[in-house]
Formats: C-alpha cells, sequence, structure tokens
C-alpha cells in the first residue's frame, strides 16, 4: 500500500483538516513519509501535521506521536491505533488554521479524521 491522503475531509469555522497515513518500519520509516508529506508545500505549511503510529520493536509495540503543538491530538489517535491493533502503520492529522479557536472541538475533529482514515483504509483493502 502507498501512502493515502484523504484532502479537506473536515471543515469547522475556518480550520480544515486532511488525514493520511501508510505502513512503515520504524523510525526512519516514519521520518521519511512525514518529509514526503511535506515535500508538498500546502503541508509543509499547515499548522499542525500531528501524527501517530505504534511500531514493532523486537516483537513488542513502542507507540510514538507528535502532537505538533496540537496538545492531546497524538495521544487521541494512538488510542484508536491501540483499539484497531494497527501496528506499523502511520496516520498524520493536518490542519490548516482558521483563525477561531476550537477548543474541545478540535479533539472530535482528529478523531472523525482518523476514522474516516480507517474507514477509507478498510475499503481499500
Amino acid at each position: 500500500m502507498t501512502f493515502l491522503v484523504l484532502d479537506q475531509v473536515i471543515s469547522d469555522r475556518g480550520s480544515r483538516y486532511a488525514v493520511s497515513g501508510g505502513p512503515v518500519a520504524g523510525r526512519a520509516g516514519i521520518d521519511a513519509a512525514l518529509a514526503g508529506l511535506k515535500r508538498e508545500k500546502r503541508f509543509a505549511k499547515a499548522t499542525h501535521n500531528s501524527w501517530a503510529a505504534i511500531l514493532t520493536e523486537c516483537g513488542v509495540p513502542v507507540p510514538v506521536k507528535n502532537d505538533d503543538g496540537e496538545s492531546g491530538a497524538g495521544t487521541v489517535m494512538l488510542r484508536m491505533l491501540e483499539r484497531e491493533a494497527l501496528h506499523d502503520h502511520l496516520i498524520v492529522v493536518t490542519r490548516w488554521y482558521g483563525g477561531t479557536k476550537l477548543g474541545g472541538d478540535r479533539f472530535r475533529h482528529v478523531t472523525e479524521a482518523v476514522r474516516i482514515y480507517l474507514a477509507a483504509l478498510k475499503a481499500a483493502k
């Protein structure tokens, strides 16, 4: 499977969200995938590119995340990956800030973006 990008899956009060992801091999795979995503100018200029993955190291699941300034987003994403038992797979939720603070709604949007991604992933199989 290649890296899947679902653009503008959510829009709220000027903020726009995209979600993307794909299989990765270790931390180097995450770094390469993020660099590839950010080669597109719009993702490089996004306000937040929050991500999460559960890597398998020596047979042990190792959760890794980066909120990228969107406090708590990575934790929300990790919980969803754990529920799906999706390991060695990176999910990135991108937000372009629209000028209005969303408060707790931002967690709802991160959750919904990951749900949309997981549904698209299942449909692609």
